[in-house]
């Protein structure tokens, strides 16, 4: 990522919410644009350039997913980060599957916020890769070329359809795949529906790419979501992350 300031376009109606994230966005050297409405955001990014867009689900008017539909019709690979309530696990389903490239929890952490914009930025920006190009993360590696699997260096046995699980999942990491688009990948439209059947496949291959299956720390659940490969290093649980000056926003 290149050395200038990272354009965040902020979509939400709640004054209270902008101003809890803006702050801390500039103090860390982020370029901030608000807009209360989605027509207002839709207007901004097709005049301005922007690195990334937080928006909220529920606003007024046409609203945030009708937003994030007409924003990928002429803003294909622009990073934009769903704000959703914690039970909308439909909604975050249905924006993940017409593009958005994340979402976040209210209420979450200033910290965990400021962080999934500098990665979505950082996989939007790095150049794009071949189809048959190796993919290292920690001590997973995946060959492409030869369909070939190794944890530190030692090859691993995985059955074809545990292959492509996890290619899926390695081509999008530190990004959620939806259930639905993971079955439609791998097993064709038919099998949207049958997340038990991905799920006992899931468990197989924990057991043979994780230290600690009951425990994983590349292959991880997005909780009535799907599922979502660690990005670059293991990643460190959200719960023994937390500082005591952590900052959250409110539900609002």
């Amino acid at each position: 990522m290149t050395g200038k300031a990272i354009r965040v376009l902020l979509v939400d109606d709640e004054p209270a919410i902008r101003r809890a994230l803006r702050t801390p966005l500039q103090e860390l050297g982020f370029q901030v644009v608000e807009a209360s409405r989605g027509e207002e955001a839709l207007h901004l990014a097709r005049a301005e350039s922007f690195d990334a867009v937080l928006l909220d689900m529920n606003m007024p008017g046409i609203g945030g997913m009708q937003t994030l539909i007409r924003l990928r019709i002429f803003a294909p690979r622009l990073p934009i980060l769903m704000l959703t309530v914690r039970d909308a696990e439909p909604d975050k389903v249905e924006a993940l599957e017409n593009g958005a490239d994340d979402y976040i929890t209210k209420p979450f952490s200033i910290r965990e916020c400021l962080a999934r914009v500098r990665s979505a930025v950082r996989r939007a920006q790095a150049p794009e890769r071949a189809e048959d190009a190796p993919i290292t993360i920690g001590e997973i590696q995946i060959l492409p070329a030869r369909r070939v699997v190794n944890r530190a260096g030692h090859r691993i046995r995985l059955t074809p359809k545990e292959y492509d699980i996890l290619y899926c999942l390695m081509r999008h990491a530190g990004r959620a795949v939806t259930y639905g688009k993971l079955l439609t990948v791998v097993w064709g439209a038919d099998y949207r529906q049958e997340v038990d059947y991905l799920r006992t496949f899931v468990r197989q291959l924990r057991k043979k790419i994780e230290k600690d299956p009951a425990n994983p720390r590349y292959l991880l659940t997005d909780s009535c979501i799907g599922y979502r490969f660690a990005e670059e290093v293991p990643l460190i649980r959200a719960a023994d992350s937390h500082s005591p000056d952590d900052q959250y926003l409110p539900h609002a």
